[in-house]
């Protein structure tokens, strides 16, 4: 039995098999699907699947895709439900693969610095676990309730990205499964190879369109010694990011390097009805730092301060407490939620060089003001990661507007050196800029990769890349 896309349909034989390999318990049909019919994106339409499948194991995993394979059902995978770019919502129906049964921290390898865990393991779980044996994951996405596995499928990234890099510098390896059923192991407790193609790599960042990954081999590394913020307030957005060479040519990476102009710290305040420092003025940074001592802390800090100084800061703030710290992080951290508040329908999460961060701000303000549409910026200066919000209220006419905005924004950061996605993905509501940041033979090949893996295009279709329904 087949729908009108060409797609299988989950029959009441498919649901038997379904349970034979689950327990009737983890195979939802019934209006507990509508929790799995949308994730966080802001204002997209929930798509209800026809059945949720909740296994234990990627044994389990297997048997679920070798079926869906066999019956041509469309599967998207699910972790946390976090991510807000669509990614998770299940547009043709089909299987949600749900993944939050999969949640054991397999072994913490002292040794070797390695975690390995399944694929559900939520963030904050690991974070515990990891800092119990003396041992640090120090990526943070800023949603500790997100899935690891969903995580590696986006490739997170997050505000400590600039001394750490982003999700993929610590996947040393994985076990996915293919969409036929095959399991697939790649990587190890290594940190070099040179052997074939790397799929670890690969299936990295492919937001659950090539397989569904179950078990992942994280890097760790010792826990810093101490951590300082510092909230450094500029007359000019220009100014702030004028001191970002020099701040990252000091000899010691900051973990984090943000940059916010004083409409999102009004939003903010008034979202939260908490205060934020030196609030007054037009531009900011916020840099985090650690080190091994608080001497070393203080001498970092300090030296940091004289380059904003030097670049036109108006003041250096150190909050005077961990409660201080954790109020302002917090604070930066609620940033997402205060535009979606306020009424804003998209979010761009364009990346450019950071140098050319304020050009491109400059020139998404130009063409936002020529469509009548406020823009809110903030971001992650130390890699050239902006996030723009385009403030609208939702009428259809605004909708089209907000593309045709999106196109000309998505274009200047291109035009810029930059691409349209810095860590949030592409999934269902950017997949159509694509071709503004990839040419027809980048097109081309990424489709032949989808198509290898997936040639009956059941695995998450509609997402990233589209090759039409089987």
């Amino acid at each position: 039995m087949t729908d009108p896309s060409g797609y299988g349909k989950v029959s009441d034989q498919v649901l038997a098999s379904l349970i034979e390999i689950v327990g009737d318990k983890n195979v939802l049909s019934g209006d507990d699907r509508e929790n799995y019919a949308r994730d966080e994106t802001a204002e997209l339409e929930p798509a209800l699947p026809e059945v949720v499948v909740r296994p234990e194991d990627a044994a389990s995993v297997a048997r679920i895709m070798k079926l869906a394979s066999d019956k041509l059902i469309p599967v998207t995978p699910r972790g946390g439900g976090t991510g807000i770019s669509g990614g998770a919502v299940p547009i043709y129906g089909g299987i949600v693969l749900s993944l939050e049964r999969m949640n054991r921290i397999l072994e913490i390898d002292r040794d070797n610095f390695v975690a390995t865990v399944e694929a559900g393991v939520i963030l904050s779980n690991l974070y515990q676990a990891v800092e119990e044996q003396g041992l640090y994951y120090p990526l943070y996405p800023g949603e500790t309730s997100s899935s690891i596995g969903g995580n590696v499928a986006t490739n997170a990234g997050g505000m400590r990205a600039v001394k750490y890099g982003v999700t993929r510098h610590f996947v040393l390896g994985l076990e996915a499964v293919l969409p036929n059923g095959d399991v697939l192991e790649t990587g190890g407790k290594f940190v070099k190879c040179s052997t074939g193609y790397e799929l670890t790599q690969l299936i990295t960042g492919s937001e659950g369109t090539l397989a569904v990954i179950t078990k992942i081999l994280l890097r760790l590394i010792p826990p810093p010694g101490k951590r300082e913020v510092l909230f450094i307030p500029f007359n000019s957005l220009e100014d702030a990011i004028g001191s970002v060479p020099d701040i990252l040519k000091g000899g010691t990476l900051p973990v984090g390097l943000e940059f916010m102009e004083q409409d999102i710290i009004k939003l903010v305040e008034q979202y939260t009805g908490r205060e934020i420092p030196l609030h007054d003025h037009r531009a900011f940074l916020m840099i985090i730092v650690e080190a091994d001592s608080e001497e070393e802390i203080l001498r970092i800090a300090n030296h940091l301060g004289e380059v904003c100084l030097g670049h036109g800061a108006v003041d250096v703030f150190m909050p005077g407490s961990e409660r201080a710290k954790r109020n302002l992080l917090e604070l930066r951290e609620k940033f997402y939620s205060t535009v979606c508040h306020f009424g804003t329908p998209a979010i761009v999460d364009a990346v450019v060089p950071r140098s050319r961060i304020a050009e491109f701000i400059a020139r998404a303000k130009e063409i936002a003001h020529r469509y009548q549409i406020p823009l809110i910026t903030y971001g992650h200066a130390g890699d050239g990661n902006v996030h723009l919000h385009p403030m609208s209220y939702g009428t259809k006419h605004s909708e089209a507007r907000i593309n045709e905005l999106l196109v000309k924004i998505f274009e200047a950061s291109v035009a810029c050196g930059g691409t349209i996605s810095g860590e949030h993905g592409l999934g269902l509501v950017k997949k159509k800029y694509l071709p503004i940041a990839a040419d027809k033979a980048k097109l081309a090949l990424m489709k032949r990769i989808k198509q290898a893996f997936d040639p009956n295009n059941i695995m998450n279709p509609g997402k990233v890349i589209d090759l039409g329904q089987p």
